[in-house]
């Protein structure tokens, strides 16, 4: 199997005054790109086989599909043509450890810019690594809470929204919802993974807190048996059921609440359930199903319109079904993409315009600070959250909203912000991080100065 690589060029953007602030196949070679020398690679751990196929295929595409519009209509990043591979995973932890140091030297003079494995265990697996080879880790809306600590990991950022701000946003719209948590039920129904058991410990800390009586129930990967945990469910009878699911298990969830007669609308799917791939295939079961959000679906959004006119139409989309255009998946994908590319471009403003290490790369993100108005130049407001990146925090962002699927093939928002508990957060996570930082014999950074 071949897995090509991908080369492409747009006109050139001129720098915006205001910014400051890449499949390698695992048994084939790629094809080689000239002027490499003057491109920036971005190594692509991606997976479009297997259970998880819809969430990588989506996100992916998203991703390739805003690096495709940036060579396109704009010639690069500063004249730095972005440059790309990709390797297949399978979501397989080992598969993506290989990947990774198979694509971790860049190509063909072309420097690695991050890595962006959308997989927690792969994340994990990689994690050490990345911070000695000196390459930025992005773990969008997942990843290893405790690295929001910068000055323990450098390199790793959990952009948008780690795990236990996902939770504990989630804990505080029920209260909204219920006029309070004492002595309510909440039942969390979660993946047999790494990622599925990120968040027990924060969740334990959130019932003491609150007086809510708290049930966490494994459901083994992939998920595609689930009878016995509903009628657990069934029988404790909870307010609530927070679905931390991924792939196949969440629709599987939607039916098998439906058979034992548990309302889909006190059902609130978290991050990774909240697709239309995870609602779709449940049917009638699904409709009223609740779930978070760090951006909406939908094409209305300039960014979306530019990459529909320079790569969709023209034949050029990575997506082999055009109707997931503008999908909770592509568009994550299409955030993404935006974040590694303003990273690369504030990087450039302090080392210049020219292809970049992962260590100045990494300087970029610490440095990304995406206001309204920065957002609206992109085409992407409303679009993105308004995100500030620091020393100290590498997450930014820490709010979701909350969309309902309607029973007619598409979410809608049904709330604003609801931002999660940092300040109680961070004590927690702060300590986590130090103690890792103990283990692991890490001085932590001085964030005080780090310019």
């Amino acid at each position: 199997m071949k897995f090509p690589l991908t080369r492409h060029n747009n006109p050139k953007w001129s720098r915006l005054a205001a910014v400051v602030g890449l499949t390698l196949a695992m048994t084939a070679a790629a094809v080689p790109q000239a002027h490499a020398a003057g491109e920036e690679y971005f190594p692509l751990q991606s997976y479009r086989v297997g259970p998880y196929a819809a969430g990588g295929s989506g996100f992916f595409g998203g991703f390739i599909d805003y690096m495709k519009l940036i060579n396109k209509r704009d010639g690069g990043v500063n004249g730095v043509k972005l440059t790309w591979s990709e390797c297949e995973t399978e979501y397989v932890v080992e598969k993506g450890v290989e990947c990774y140091e198979r694509m971790k030297g860049g190509l063909n003079g072309a420097p690695a810019a991050a890595t962006n494995p959308l997989s927690v265990g792969i994340a994990y697996a990689t994690l050490d690594r990345s911070t000695s080879d000196k390459i930025p880790l992005i773990t969008i809306n997942h990843g290893r809470t405790d690295s929001t600590d910068g000055a323990v990991f450098p390199y790793v950022f959990p952009l948008q929204l780690n795990p236990y701000s996902e939770v504990s946003a989630i804990v505080n719209y029920i209260n909204q919802q219920s006029g309070g948590l004492k002595g309510k039920k909440i039942v969390v129904l979660y993946h047999g993974s790494p990622y599925g058991r990120e968040t027990i410990p924060v969740l334990d800390v959130l019932a003491k807190k609150y007086g809510f009586e708290l049930t966490q129930i494994e459901v083994p990967h992939p998920g595609n048996e689930q009878g016995s945990q509903w009628l657990s469910i069934h029988r404790i009878n909870p307010d609530w059921v927070i679905l931390r699911g991924w792939g196949v298990m969440n629709p599987v969830a939607l039916k098998s609440a439906q058979k034992v007669g548990f309302p889909a609308d006190h059902i609130i799917g978290n991050i990774w359930s909240n697709s239309e791939e995870d609602a779709r295939p449940a049917g009638d079961a699904a409709k009223g199903f609740i779930s978070i959000t760090t951006h909406p679906s939908g094409t209305d959004f300039p960014v979306l319109q530019a990459i529909n006119q320079y790569v969709v139409k023209p034949g050029d989309g990575d997506l082999k079904d055009p109707a997931r255009f503008g999908t909770v998946y592509y568009n994550l994908g299409v955030v993404n993409g935006i974040l590694n590319v303003e990273a690369l471009r504030v990087a450039q403003a302090k080392f210049g315009d020219k292809p970049l290490t992962g260590e100045q790369v990494r300087w970029g993100f610490e440095h990304l600070n995406l206001d309204d108005a920065r957002l609206k130049q992109l085409g992407a407001y409303g679009l993105v959250q308004p995100l500030k990146l620091s020393c100290s925090d590498h997450e930014g962002g820490g709010a979701v909203r909350f969309q309902q699927w309607d029973g007619q093939q598409q979410w809608k928002i049904i709330s604003g912000w609801v931002q999660a508990d940092r300040a109680l957060l961070r004590p927690i996570i702060e300590k986590s991080a130090n103690d890792y930082a103990k283990e692991k014999g890490i001085t932590p950074r001085d964030c005080s100065k780090e310019l």
